[in-house]
């Protein structure tokens, strides 16, 4: 039995569940995620009932293996026949009613302390590996709390990207460092992350464009990058199927990377609790307690937990925790729509982007196209359903793109939520009290910033100097009117 294959479509077994279980993922959303199990063309029509079945022999709850979330489209479909659409006949919204959340919720995964050093709100990229980079610097009283399954949010729902290719000096240093620590993260945190320097291409299809990446060339060049500035055939010689004639010229630079982004947030989760952090899952912050100018208490939906220090890293919903405690953030959730294909073979070496309208897409080393794109019209709130909108308009722009992926069949499509400021930089630091840290606002490059910006400020609450992000980026600064907006954001 423990051989026994329940999902044929990617050759998850029995035991593949009761591992997943034994690692803490009972509910059937974390299972999924963890075994790849109805990720496949079926959607889970074959297997869903088996690992239900299974969770609950093993003790998981009836709320624990409430089914999940099945993607559209229904069956594989061709980016030709979805190109076939007219995107602006098609609604933002998909119309379908969504599925009010079960009566009983999963269980927390723990229960929760009277006090920690350290409290961080947010289970993401930021949170889990904010809480890692502190136990390494022996700040290990840190109590993470995130209110649904690890990579239920945007750090789970990303196209994976992590590129240098910046417009200012500090965002191409984070991101440089944290390709950096890329290269050695599977090793130190002993998972799989699928890590490869496949490049970054970015198309330019205007003369805009063009002027845009060539000044961004010089700025690189003067930061230790490697872009080149390509002709349409020079481009081609990197990705042969481009359409040459859709782009003036693409910027290149072969060092930038994709990574399957899954495995970032699990790692970094399982080391931080193997030094002293405790992760508490299905666990929803409610409000705070205050003294003065310093928060004193979490409250939560499982109890009360004292604090020296709060961090919220709630990504796209910083806003409303920021709000439990009085403090008004700028920031807005906005939508973002990413699908995958059938697996081809290889043929794609880089993450290629269409500067002017926002596509890119790039291929798993499990031979998938995983792609995005940005909708202008797209509304602000925090919405994460997905649309035939989307499909059509991607459809379009990835066959004027590459014209042979019109045969290529769409697995299936899901939405994330962007973090938004109004100038396209993070919130760091304290705001509101003295003791409550933000780290949120990343907009779409918090997974790729991650790694460094977590190094940097678990090693400022630890005692260092702080780096100058943290001196730039505060909430202050849009008071003050000293913004200076990222004008490079894609998807």
């Amino acid at each position: 039995m423990a051989r026994t294959f329940l999902c044929t479509c990617e050759d998850a077994t029995v035991e593949d569940v009761r591992r997943a279980f034994d690692q803490g993922y009972r509910d059937l959303e974390s299972v999924k995620r963890y075994t790849g199990i109805g990720t496949g063309p079926c959607q889970g029509k074959t297997c869903l009932a088996i690992a239900a079945r299974e969770l609950l022999r093993l003790g998981a709850t009836p709320a624990e293996v409430a089914p999940f979330t099945v993607r559209p489209p229904l069956h594989p479909t061709a980016f030709g026949a979805l190109a076939s659409l007219d995107p602006e006949a098609l609604p933002l919204d998909d119309g379908v009613p969504r599925r009010p959340p079960p009566v009983e919720r999963p269980r927390p995964s723990g229960s929760l302390p009277e006090r920690a050093q350290v409290v961080i709100v947010g289970g993401g990229i930021m949170g889990l590996g904010l809480a890692y980079n502190l136990c390494k610097r022996g700040v290990t009283d840190v109590v993470l709390l995130e209110r649904g399954f690890l990579t239920g949010g945007a750090s789970g729902r990303n196209g994976g990207g992590v590129r240098a290719q910046w417009t200012t000096p500090t965002m191409i240093r984070l991101a440089q460092r944290s390709l950096a620590i890329g290269d050695s993260f599977a090793a130190e945190m002993g998972i799989n992350t699928w890590f490869r320097r496949g490049g970054y291409l970015f198309l330019a299809p205007s003369r805009k464009q063009v002027e845009r990446i060539e000044k961004n060339a010089v700025i690189h060049a003067a930061n230790g990058l490697r872009t080149q500035v390509l002709t349409p055939a020079e481009a081609q010689a990197v990705v042969p199927e481009l359409d040459g004639t859709r782009f003036l010229a693409a910027a290149w630079n072969p060092d930038d990377a994709v990574v399957f982004p899954w495995p970032y947030v699990w790692g970094y989760a399982s080391r931080a609790e193997a030094l002293g952090a405790r992760v508490r899952t299905f666990t929803r912050v409610t409000g705070f307690e205050q003294a003065g100018r310093r928060l004193t208490a979490v409250l939560t939906d499982q109890g009360r937990i004292a604090a020296e220090v709060v961090v919220n890293a709630a990504g796209a919903w910083s806003r409303d925790v920021a709000a439990l405690a009085g403090v008004k953030l700028p920031n807005e959730p906005e939508r973002h729509e990413i699908l995958v294909s059938e697996p081809l073979k290889p043929w794609l070496g880089p993450m290629v982007s269409n500067l002017g309208n926002g596509l890119y897409f790039s291929q798993s080393l499990r031979g998938e196209i995983v792609g995005g794109m940005a909708d202008p019209k797209e509304p602000k709130g925090l919405h994460q359903g997905s649309t035939l909108r989307f499909l059509s308009r991607f459809a379009r722009a990835i066959t004027e793109t590459i014209p042979r992926t019109a045969g290529v069949k769409v697995m299936r499509q899901w939405a994330g939520c962007y973090d938004v400021t109004p100038d396209n930089n993070p919130i760091l630091g304290a705001a509101g009290y003295d003791n409550f840290l933000q780290l949120n606002g990343w907009v779409g490059h918090g997974f790729m910033m991650a790694p460094a910006v977590t190094e940097l400020m678990a090693g400022w609450m630890a005692g260092d100097p702080p780096d100058e992000i943290f001196e730039r980026f505060t909430l202050s600064r849009f008071e003050r009117g000293e913004t200076a907006g990222e004008d490079f954001i894609i998807g």
